[in-house]
């Protein structure tokens, strides 16, 4: 809705239609009237000609130049229609003095910060004794001094247009990455598909994708016609693998009271994308649900709605996902929401970082990009403009930034006389997320080398948080799990039958990681003489006694022998070579013996438990390194 639209009520209206005309020209107000006719029919080309014959001969009839200005703005001419206001204005001031502050407003929207704050002061002269309008005139205010501030300071901002093989003529935007930058999603509003049989032709909006190829993209592709149909489809958001798009559509025979809700596809095996689902209720309602944000690991959804119970026209809700439903969505609250717009969140692979477009926080203008972080508590930060020229006096939506948060990607038509298109830049370091690298591989039988589809836990061992959660692909086995910097991680692969897979990433000191790590894991099979190594036990050096840090790991041994009762396991301590052969022996035996003591205090049957100490007779590696003698320091599960 456009600004004079907003206001008219309060000043606009008044002057456009009232019969005490500022003119004495009989010939000027015969037109203006006739015009009046027309503009009430929206007519507005007639309207116009009219207009410009009652100024002919009157050049300082007001209400001819608010009408002409309505008209202006009405065909988006801002600056014309901001110019032909004044106009009226500057005809009689003491007269059209509140209009002053519409002028402000009007300015302010389309960027003319200074000339907005000078006729702010001036409505403070003739106008400012109203109660309302000195609240509304104060909240501009900031907002124009924001503005101000802003443009004296900008931020570093070189944007790139994506290759021709991405954009083109028609208007590409919501750019989507998958988590590893190899493949990107975007809406084209263009024709509609000839493979979906149109009774007419006409624009819709459709997904297409594109690869990376050597660095660049590649020629973008239809996505296929199973998501995409004779309805429009858009702003959509993928998991981090690329393997699920969440997507919003509009008026559906399967909608819930025929307005936006979100559906959401998965990629099959072959390469072809399943039959959209309405997510439905709690999520969908009779209102409009739109512009999703599905997490790195696909359990938390952030939304835009209008939903009751919010703060304002739309605010952002999160939901989030318990086994295969999702729970009743709640409000961001107001450190995000405000009594505005707020829209097209993007929440980080980092599941840390939110950026969003909001017209309710001091800034350019209609809608600005606005970073904010979680909080210990769950709770938001109060969101940071991303700042000018980033932002700008238009309407910033769909902006996203890519896992290492180096780079952001957004749409626009900032070159003028273009359509809109997808263009990316350096991001700011102050606005930046945490930085994300991602472990890739392929899990499998150790026995017949077959894919599991296997359960991925990614555990913040300091805070004992789960951080991301995930499957692999089915048939094959293929996997990609997001690590964020900053953290040391559990890293847990389960799958019913089979004895569970244990890592560890220490990034608590790496806050920039380029390479993705690799690894191919194999589950082993829950037989007699299996086992695997603990990964995540800790002791201190030289010492039996566990580290709090080895808690997510044995909770997770628990939650193993809870879940396969009867089984039998043994609990085995090994050591490096470091030492003599005695010390060895029985530091190993100690620290088994740990082991086995916190499972019996937490519950488990001593009779299902064992302990041994190896010392340093069984190395899986060569102690000539210190890399072969941490391999050699571990504790062991074997199932007996």
């Amino acid at each position: 809705m456009r600004i004079i639209f907003i206001l008219v009520p309060l000043f606009f209206c008044s002057y456009l239609f009232s019969q005490d005309y500022s003119s004495i020209s009989g010939r000027a107000v015969k037109f203006y009237e006739k015009a009046n006719e027309h503009f009430q029919k929206q007519e507005d080309r007639q309207a116009e000609d009219l207009l410009w014959k009652a100024l002919d001969s009157d050049d300082e009839f007001a209400e001819a130049w608010f009408m002409l200005a309505q008209i202006y703005s009405d065909k988006r001419e801002d600056k014309k229609a901001v110019d032909y206001y004044l106009n009226g204005l500057s005809i009689d001031p003491d007269k059209y003095a509140s209009g002053f502050l519409l002028a402000a407003n009007m300015e302010y929207e389309i960027g003319m910060y200074e000339d907005a704050k000078e006729h702010l002061e001036t409505w403070k002269i003739y106008d400012g004794n109203d109660e309302g309008s000195r609240i509304n005139a104060k909240e501009l205010g900031g907002r124009i001094d924001f503005a101000i501030q802003s443009v004296r300071n900008p931020v570093p901002f070189e944007p790139i247009p994506l290759e021709e093989t991405v954009n083109s003529k028609q208007s590409e935007y919501w750019p989507s990455l998958s988590v590893d930058e190899k493949t990107i999603f975007f809406t084209v509003l263009g024709p509609q598909n000839a493979e979906l049989k149109p009774t007419r032709m006409k624009l819709q909006e459709d997904f297409y994708y594109a690869d990376k190829e050597h660095g660049s993209w590649g020629q973008r592709k239809y996505l296929d016609t199973t998501v995409n149909t004779n309805y429009n489809e858009g702003a959509q958001s993928v998991t981090a693998d690329g393997k699920f798009m969440y997507y919003t559509a509009c008026n559906r025979p399967d909608g819930h009271g025929r307005m936006c809700d979100i559906y959401y596809s998965r990629i099959r095996e072959d390469g072809s994308w399943s039959r959209p689902v309405n997510l439905g209720s709690p999520v969908n309602t009779g209102r409009s649900e739109k512009h999703p944000s599905i997490s790195a690991d696909g359990r938390v959804l952030i939304f835009t709605s209008d939903r009751s119970g919010g703060h304002g026209d739309y605010d952002l809700w999160m939901s989030i996902k318990n086994g295969d439903e999702w729970l009743d969505p709640v409000n961001l609250g107001d450190s995000i929401n405000t009594s505005g717009v707020e829209q097209s969140p993007f929440l980080h692979p980092d599941q840390q970082t939110l950026y969003f477009s909001s017209d309710g926080w001091p800034g350019m203008g209609k809608g600005d990009i606005f970073i904010s972080r979680r909080k210990a508590d769950g709770t938001w930060s109060a969101p940071e403009n991303l700042g000018f020229p980033i932002n700008t006096h238009n309407e910033e939506i769909g902006f996203i930034v890519n896992a290492k948060g180096t780079r952001a990607y957004y749409s626009t038509n900032r070159r003028e006389g273009t359509d809109i298109d997808i263009y990316t830049f350096e991001l700011p370091k102050d606005v930046r997320p945490i930085p994300v690298s991602y472990i890739t591989g392929r899990v499998y039988d150790s026995e017949n080398m077959r894919g599991i589809e296997a359960k991925f836990r990614l555990i913040d061992i300091e805070t004992e948080k789960m951080v991301m959660e995930s499957v692999s692909e089915p048939g094959e086995g293929n996997y990609l799990v997001p690590l964020p910097a900053g953290a040391m991680y559990a890293f847990n692969v389960s799958h019913p039958g089979y004895l569970f897979y244990s890592d560890n990433f220490e990034l608590r000191n790496m806050h920039d990681r380029q390479n993705p790590f690799r690894k191919d894991i194999a589950l082993n099979p829950i037989k007699s003489g299996k086992k695997i190594v603990l990964n995540n036990i800790f002791f201190d050096f030289d010492s039996y006694q566990l580290k709090e840090d080895s808690r997510v790991e044995l909770e997770m041994v628990i939650e193993f022998l809870k879940k396969n009762e009867g089984l039998r396991i043994e609990i085995s301590g090994h050591t490096d070579t470091t030492g003599d052969d005695t010390y060895n022996m029985e530091l190993s035996e100690k620290r088994a013996g740990e082991v086995v003591q916190y499972l019996v205090n937490k519950g488990i049957d001593a009779d299902r438990l064992e302990s041994r100490g190896y010392g340093d007779t069984m190395p899986i590696k060569e102690n000539t390194t210190e890399e072969g003698r941490a391999a050699n320091r571990r504790t062991e599960m074997k199932v007996l």
